[in-house]
């Protein structure tokens, strides 16, 4: 397990965690798909829960209008790290995820910008200075409105395939809440300049961005950029940000 990457204030600052999980056979599909509705809600049954949403994933790395019923994330926002901590060790909800699912990676950050809403507020307060240097990992949320899904998605194949290959992307999935209408993506990048390269240089999706701002596709939506300090678990067998992420020992 990687530790903090430098000299962080304290440990009384809200900690963001996304974690994946992927599971494989009908059971333990179906197990993951009914937590979709069965899983309690966080906020009000574990302390220190700030902001919580399990996600499903679409097909092709989540960018799909057909459901991936093998993958799932859970984010939820910590008013602190040893909140966080003693859920990822303890708590009973982690721990049938990890029982049930055969890769599970979570990854640790701490917010440093945040613009937009999430279910009409914004959970993510901004407590890292941003460094465009450093490890970036970002998260879109979008709600569409019902008169353009057609229209945004036809131009998600595209915006894809865009991003499959670029320079400096170490992650991308396309996750959600609500299929086809509330959509979110979770990208992580070496760095926020070859991330910016690809936002705004990159034709599919700087034309996406364009007629999102020109169409008004969203009922709702938010962009978060996040610096991560610290991964656990694995992902198709491989540790992505091991050498993004200075160990302290």
């Amino acid at each position: 397990m990687n530790k903090l990457n430098d000299t962080f204030l304290d440990n009384k600052h809200q900690v963001i965690s996304i974690s994946f999980f992927r599971f494989k056979g009908l059971s333990n599909k179906w197990w993951g798909f009914t937590q979709m509705g069965a899983m309690p809600n966080l906020e009000e049954s574990i302390d220190g829960v700030e902001f919580s949403k399990l996600l499903g994933s679409g097909a092709k790395d989540g960018f799909s209008i057909a459901p991936n019923f093998g993958v799932y994330a859970l984010l939820i926002v910590w008013k602190d790290e040893s909140s966080a901590e003693h859920f990822f060790k303890t708590h009973k909800v982690f721990q049938n995820f990890k029982s049930n699912s055969e890769d599970q990676w979570t990854v640790f950050m701490h917010n440093t910008m945040v613009h937009g809403q999430w279910d009409g507020k914004n959970p993510f307060t901004t407590t890292k200075e941003f460094n465009e240097k450093k490890l970036v990992a970002v998260i879109t949320r979008a709600t569409i409105k019902t008169k353009h899904l057609i229209r945004f998605w036809r131009f998600v194949p595209k915006v894809s395939k865009s991003v499959a290959n670029k320079k400096g992307r170490l992650f991308s999935v396309g996750i959600g809440e609500l299929p086809l209408i509330q959509q979110a993506t979770f990208s992580l990048w070496e760095n926020s300049t070859l991330m910016m390269d690809y936002a705004y240089k990159s034709q599919y999706h700087k034309e996406v961005v364009q007629k999102t701002r020109s169409l008004g596709w969203y009922k709702e939506e938010l962009f978060a950029r996040f610096e991560p300090y610290k991964s656990v678990g694995s992902w198709n067998g491989k540790h992505l940000l091991d050498d993004y992420l200075k160990e302290v020992k």
